[in-house]
């Protein structure tokens, strides 16, 4: 670990779109920062049709941020542009044996724009950052929540809290040492330090470890449970 980069991992969204799915087939219910929907599948795959797809999802991303992003650029130059439309669809197309998929986006505006203006917009288009994204180089990380009571166990404590370091169940998603360095610090051979932030702030970053590697608990709390043991 010692010879980890320490640049911070900051995520674009302040909290993790979260998503949960039940027995019904396929309705899932996506929380996101400010409310929730739901998502499904068309009846033709076994769902009730009752909310977007994840490739509808995935276009209407494109589509927004498209949007978004032209809309910035017309007003920051004073055009005037009432109105814009995007259409989106795609498409897989296999050649030599390598399947690529295509995203088709039509911009359509709905106001006069000269040709100049739209050659322009053409190319925004093409820099809104949902599009950069897709055509750029994404990795998808994928942690799994692990409960092992019985794994070695490595205890930095002080007089308020404790850290559990379970070093077996960690998948290295490095959010702790990359979001608070003054604690979690893989270069030191004693790499936690419990008294590097306050311990709310701790506790929420320990929160975060997607493996269960990482542990808290307030060490009072700990002694009211074993009294209430020796009690009963």
């Amino acid at each position: 670990m010692a010879n980890q980069k320490t640049k911070k991992m900051k995520y674009r969204l302040e909290k993790f779109v979260h998503g949960t799915i039940s027995t019904a087939k396929y309705q899932c219910r996506i929380e996101w920062r400010n409310g929730q929907f739901i998502a499904d599948e068309p009846e033709s795959n076994g769902g009730k049709d009752e909310g977007p797809d994840p490739f509808t999802l995935l276009l209407s991303s494109l589509t927004t941020c498209t949007l978004v992003t032209l809309r910035m650029y017309i007003d920051r130059k004073g055009w005037d542009v009432s109105g814009i439309a995007v259409n989106a669809n795609m498409y897989q197309e296999v050649k030599d044996g390598k399947t690529t998929n295509i995203i088709d986006r039509d911009l359509i505006f709905l106001s006069p724009v000269t040709d100049e203006q739209k050659i322009k917009l053409q190319a925004i288009a093409a820099q809104c950052p949902v599009s950069k994204l897709l055509e750029g180089d994404v990795k998808i990380r994928t942690y799994v929540y692990k409960d092992s009571p019985d794994a070695k166990t490595v205890h930095y404590a002080n007089d308020q809290i404790t850290i559990d370091w379970k070093p077996e169940l960690c998948q290295h998603s490095t959010r702790c040492w990359t979001q608070l360095l003054q604690v979690f610090d893989p270069r030191l051979r004693k790499w936690i330090n419990v008294d590097g932030a306050s311990p709310e702030r701790i506790r929420e970053q320990v929160a975060a470890c997607p493996s269960g590697a990482l542990l808290f608990h307030y060490n009072k709390d700990v002694q009211q449970s074993e009294t209430k043991e020796i009690t009963v």
